[in-house]
């Protein structure tokens, strides 16, 4: 086994991804392959509807794959339980909040549900996790405010927040800067790749942010439904991998820049 296998975090090959209805199966995003080291920030990104969603959920077993392979440090997906498996990896959806009523603490302490007793109490290690989580996305001085106090950008820190309190290797986000503005956009993604960098866990997101992602990640995933090339964004640029993302008519790819122009 060679030296970077052994810090492959995620794989995945010839991954088909959709929904399965009764005994017919409606696939979205067909042929998928990539590797992901420990510490890597990569992203998702593609057009509207292309599927970016769905495979996070895929990756992250919320949904069931169709077909193809996808290993967790070496492993099958599907040889995991659910207890082990959330111990190795941490789910952001874009789904609302159960109760904004909870304060940032109680959210956050949320994280440790996988290793804590059938009453839930934590123990010394548990609470040592809750508070370096709050203390690396910066959240001291809110973490006793309700979560319906925040702003969409203290929300996605407390949720980044929990995911860091469940002390997973992998952390997966759906779609973490929806709803900021570009400054809260940019703080967010370049936390995340401090985290991955700091701590080696490896961290991978959906996003419409393709040249926020260009600049800011080690490994993107561009979904076509053809080549969906992976690589990091120098290869893909010179892979001219982003000037098939968009019709060429209307927007074209500036590689010198690494940016979307549109034709007037």
């Amino acid at each position: 086994m060679n030296n970077e296998a052994i810090h492959i975090s995620l794989k995945v090959s010839k991954l088909n991804v959709g929904y399965s209805h009764k005994k017919r199966q409606n696939s979205i995003v067909e042929g998928i392959g990539f590797s992901l080291l420990k510490g890597e920030l990569a992203a998702i990104v593609g057009v509207n509807g292309i599927g970016k969603s769905t495979l996070l959920r895929t990756l992250g077993r919320v949904q069931e794959k169709l077909s193809g392979n996808i290993w967790l440090n070496g492993k099958p997906l599907e040889s995991f339980n659910a207890r082990d498996l959330a111990a190795k990896i941490s789910v952001v959806l874009t789904d609302p909040i159960a109760s904004k009523n909870l304060t940032v603490l109680e959210l956050v302490a949320l994280g440790r549900q996988p290793y804590t007793n059938w009453i839930g109490t934590l123990t010394t290690d548990d609470v040592s996790k809750i508070k370096s989580a709050i203390s690396m996305v910066g959240l001291e001085d809110l973490q006793h405010k309700k979560c319906y106090e925040l702003s969409d950008g203290q929300l996605q820190k407390v949720m980044i927040a929990r995911a860091l309190a469940q002390d997973t290797s992998i952390i997966l986000l759906d779609e973490p800067t929806t709803h900021l503005d570009l400054y809260h956009k940019v703080h967010i993604l370049k936390l995340l790749k401090h985290i991955a960098h700091s701590t080696h866990k490896t961290i991978l997101y959906t996003s419409h942010e393709i040249e926020m992602a260009i600049q800011l990640c080690d490994k993107m995933l561009l979904l076509d439904n053809k080549q969906n090339a992976f690589g990091e964004p120098c290869e893909l640029i010179k892979k001219k991998s982003f000037e098939s993302l968009f019709p060429t008519d209307t927007i074209t790819f500036d590689p010198k820049t690494g940016s979307f122009k549109v034709n007037k």
